[in-house]
């Protein structure tokens, strides 16, 4: 199934906010810049350059985030259960999921006030952690999930279960359970597969595990992942999308299942899934053959 939809044009006036780092000053500089350009497609209704604002109490059509990966992902944890539509302008390096130019903004705001414009709906999935049986944390994410060794870093031992069945136990310095959108993040660079972004699917990758046979598995989305640690370090903790949830105790369980909310990116014109990776992870190259020596 296509994770692409059309969406139709929006025929009130668009209620936009305006998000970045606040702490990158080409950030606040381009916002500057950016919001006359806005305000005459637009009504700015929220602007927060903090990451503090609960987004899911503001009515919003339309999410301008201006930055790298980091603050997409900061923007989808405020907007909580309450996606709504984002137009990610990259302002950072490498910027997967920020996939479009300021010059784009333009004809991005008219399309959504005339003819309608293309969204790309991503997994998204909610980390639970059970401490004594009850719930001590729930979080929503968009790239991972990862239980860290932590100090003293000795190897731990991370029993896994899918549907409340035993799968194995991994003696590694951390297992991470990622979506597609995250198998171009932390996951890649762990040694992970590269999944495309309309897959179902979620990756439990092992972090330098003790076995070679401990490789990356890919299973359905519509399964419950879940991590037991019986002895973690001192510093073992759950990590959800680059931010610390809580430290570990004896006996914790980590649960992960698809979320009822999907993260909505607004498409940019001529971006399909090949030529952004071939553009981001630099594949335009071409292998040159002389005499049968590269």
């Amino acid at each position: 199934m296509s994770p692409k939809k059309i969406h139709p044009p929006v025929t009130k006036p668009v209620r936009v906010f305006l998000l970045g780092a606040g702490q990158r000053p080409e950030v606040l500089a381009e916002a500057e810049r950016l919001r006359p350009i806005i305000e005459q497609h637009a009504q700015i209704v929220c602007t927060d350059f903090t990451g503090s604002e609960d987004l899911s109490n503001i009515e919003g059509d339309l999410a301008i985030v201006l930055g790298g990966d980091g603050s997409i992902l900061r923007a989808a944890r405020q907007m909580g259960p309450k996606q709504i539509p984002v137009v990610a302008v990259n302002l950072g390096k490498l910027g997967f999921l920020a996939n479009m130019l300021a010059d784009e903004l333009p004809n991005v705001l008219r399309s959504f006030s005339n003819e309608g414009f293309s969204i790309i709906e991503h997994l998204m999935f909610e980390c639970r952690v059970l401490r004594g049986g009850k719930e001590i944390v729930r979080q929503l994410g968009l790239n991972e999930v990862v239980i860290h060794t932590g100090s003293p870093f000795n190897l731990i031992d991370i029993d896994l279960y899918v549907d409340s069945e035993p799968v194995t136990t991994y003696s590694c310095d951390g297992l991470m359970v990622s979506t597609p959108v995250g198998s171009t993040a932390h996951s890649l660079a762990a040694g992970g597969p590269i999944l495309r972004n309309s897959l179902q699917a979620f990756v439990i990758l092992p972090l330098n595990p003790h076995a070679l046979t401990m490789r990356p598995v890919i299973d359905s989305a519509d399964r419950v992942y879940e991590m037991a640690v019986e002895r973690p370090n001192v510093g073992t903790s759950v990590v959800v999308d680059g931010r610390l949830v809580c430290q570990m105790q004896p006996g914790d369980r980590v649960r992960v299942e698809r979320a009822a909310a999907r993260f909505k990116l607004v498409a940019g014109l001529g971006h399909t899934y090949y030529r952004t990776l071939r553009e981001k992870l630099g594949w335009g190259g071409r292998l040159k053959f002389n005499g049968g020596k590269q």
